[in-house]
């Protein structure tokens, strides 16, 4: 795999938890945002599954039916909780950071696994090139199967495999090979053959994946020949190095289907969350597969690929943060438009102090959404108290109300039923009750007007 370099400072990982960094907090920005909003939705589908999140169990429809169906045995192998694998997660683990602690051959070594690949050498030690084993063996399952020599040439790796005849790659070679057009094109043809060996074929340059019309005979072999496991882990280390890490996914997400929801190849369940996933570079990336995995693991309680309760903990509060957030600058929105609309028609005056009042308004939503994601349980309710109670020292208000369809009104009362109506989130104070004060009314939409019941002030009699 190469030298050791001398007198190496890096320390590499001695637990499972060093080694995975897929739930670590990013740096910020748009990344961190998609991953919560991904989050919230898969929430959203488990509610609308059905599924139970309580006590760590999660169900969904036809569970039931389909564990009532399996054999003693593999209700037996339920109960046996899975453990995550350290030699799996510091192997992957190395080969997501290159490699560290070992050197790179900065010599130009005979760039054996290009030159197999220009069809200039054959592999050893069957002695066939490419040519014949992209036109000859496609299709012959049976010398795929049993042949263990060549898929470290079609799918070479920067570390060694059991073909000790087989050269690692080296940086050089693998920018040496991206530039060779007629090496990339033999590259993709020899995937195509892989994944028609295991029942699967090719749908675009994305990498998209789909079941071959063979799927079930295919499937059936996968899910017991198991040592093609370690060949897809070297197929997928492989499209990484030679630039084909958007390929991954796709076919990690086929295979995380077919052994986790459709049940078609169980026994690379394992295999598929401990070694193909962490072969994906991109955290964002790993978390999609993983949440994508969870959604329909059973028992869920033994899903262990996660975050840990901490880490799942601050995410939700997170979540729910971000969701008040972007609830809050929808409602400043809809107090900016309402302001503008009403100045155009209020006095200059009028305007003036309009603005000055809805801003400190705005201020006290925000503080108490923000009291609410810190878990402050007594929310809105805790507004039409105070408002109550302080309405017998302070002038009589006029009300202004503004619609929002996600917050419910600010009061809950029965006889102010038309602000439950129209959703009122807020009531701005007006400390006088003179004939100004009238144009809080009348620049109301018609809408929203006829619905609203102004509570005069006492002592109008004398205004008039």
């Amino acid at each position: 795999m190469g030298n050791l370099l001398p007198g190496v400072s890096f320390k590499e990982p001695t637990t499972v938890e060093e080694c995975d960094s897929t739930w670590d907090t990013d740096s910020g920005g748009e990344d961190e945002g998609e991953d919560e909003e991904e989050a919230e939705r898969e929430q959203e589908e488990k509610k609308r599954s059905g599924m139970e999140d309580e006590a760590g169990t999660d169900v969904m429809p036809g569970d039931r039916e389909d564990a009532t169906s399996q054999s003693d045995c593999n209700t037996a192998d339920l109960n046996i909780k899975p453990k995550r694998s350290f030699y799996a997660a510091r192997d992957l683990y190395k080969y997501r950071h290159q490699y560290p602690n070992f050197k790179d051959l900065r010599c130009q070594n005979d760039l054996c696994n290009l030159r197999f690949y220009m069809n200039k050498i054959p592999f050893k030690p069957d002695g066939v090139y490419i040519e014949e084993i992209l036109n000859k063996w496609k299709g012959d399952y049976d010398k795929l199967e049993h042949n263990h020599t060549y898929i470290q040439w079609l799918f070479p790796l920067r570390e060694q495999g059991l073909n000790f005849y087989a050269k690692e790659l080296t940086s050089y070679e693998i920018e040496e090979f991206k530039k060779t057009k007629e090496a990339i094109k033999r590259f993709i043809l020899a995937y195509k053959m892989m994944l028609d060996f295991f029942g699967l074929k090719l749908m675009d340059k994305n990498g998209s994946v789909s079941r071959a019309t063979n799927w079930q005979d295919r499937f059936q072999h996968l899910n017991e020949s198991q040592h093609n496991y370690l060949r897809i882990t070297r197929i997928l280390k492989s499209l990484g190095e030679l630039g084909y890490e958007s390929f991954k996914s796709p076919l990690v997400k086929a295979f995380l289907e077919e052994s986790i929801v459709e049940n078609t190849i169980p026994n690379m369940k394992q295999s598929a969350l401990e070694y193909f996933v962490y072969t994906v570079k991109e955290r964002k990336e790993r978390r999609k597969l993983l949440r994508y995995a969870s959604l329909h693991y059973q028992p869920q309680m033994h899903f262990i690929w996660g975050p840990d309760k901490n880490q799942k903990s601050g995410q939700n509060k997170s979540i729910k943060k971000s969701s008040l957030n972007r609830s809050l600058k929808k409602n400043t929105q809809k107090f900016r438009d309402n302001k503008t609309e009403n100045s155009l028609e209020r006095p200059q005056s009028s305007a003036v102090e309009d603005t000055k009042v809805e801003t400190e308004q705005v201020d006290d939503v925000k503080s108490k959404l923000e009291s609410e994601a810190d878990g402050n349980e007594q929310g809105f309710n805790n507004v039409s108290k105070n408002d109550d109670s302080s309405s017998e020292h302070s002038p009589k208000a006029v009300l202004h109300p503004i619609v929002d369809s996600s917050v419910p009104s600010a009061t809950g009362e029965e006889d102010n039923e038309p602000y439950k109506e129209n959703n009122i989130v807020s009531i701005i104070i007006v400390d006088s009750t003179d004939v100004g004060n009238t144009d809080c009314l009348c620049n109301l939409s018609p809408s929203t007007s006829t619905n609203v019941n102004v509570t005069e002030p006492s002592g109008t009699d004398d205004l008039s």
